[in-house]
């Protein structure tokens, strides 16, 4: 497959029918440490979540986080949850990696991550990165142990897709560019 093909094909994919192989998950993962980092640094630490019951936990702790950090049982409107619930619902069936960083290896990870988002596409699999905020990432270094002197990025969800992504409806192309001046 072509970049350019693996770019056009890239997507976001949100509900999964099955996780990657050990053997795909690993070419991805060195795929996402060819980024380029800052003085080769290489400030990326990655830990993969397979355990069913911390998968859960991280599920459920997006849940939460999505209805405004109120616990299931707190009234939300159904808009909602139904929103939290279907984020929630995405973790299954997939492969679950936490990306974290050291101190300034922040826009480092976020490069790693694209490298595994594309390394995806050639092996059939599709990604959906997993944002933790407003204090439920110091929740999930709790979960995952993780020690002082690293920031969770997001959690990256990699598996064969449940169904066949839908093309985005994109910007024309060209409406971004600007030379010199905005």
């Amino acid at each position: 497959m072509d970049f350019y093909e693996v770019v056009e094909k890239r997507r976001t994919v949100r509900n999964f029918k099955g996780p990657a192989t050990e053997a795909q998950l690993m070419r991805i993962l060195v795929a996402g440490t060819k980024a380029p980092s800052g003085m080769n640094q290489q400030r990326w630490e990655f830990i993969v979540v397979d355990d069913p019951a911390l998968v859960e936990k991280i599920a459920e702790r997006k849940y939460v986080l999505n209805r405004g950090n109120k616990p299931r049982g707190e009234e939300v409107p159904p808009e909602v949850e139904k929103a939290a619930q279907a984020q929630k619902d995405s973790f299954a069936n997939g492969s679950h990696v936490a990306v974290y960083y050291k101190e300034g290896g922040r826009d480092e990870a976020w490069m790693c991550l694209e490298n595994m988002s594309l390394a995806a596409v050639p092996e059939g699999l599709g990604t959906k990165i997993s944002f933790y905020r407003a204090g439920a990432e110091k929740d999930i270094d709790k979960i995952l142990q993780v020690p002082p002197g690293y920031e969770l990025a997001c959690v990256l969800s990699i598996g064969v897709p449940a169904m066949e992504p839908t093309a985005p409806t994109l910007r024309p192309e060209g409406s971004w560019l600007h030379r010199n001046k905005f």
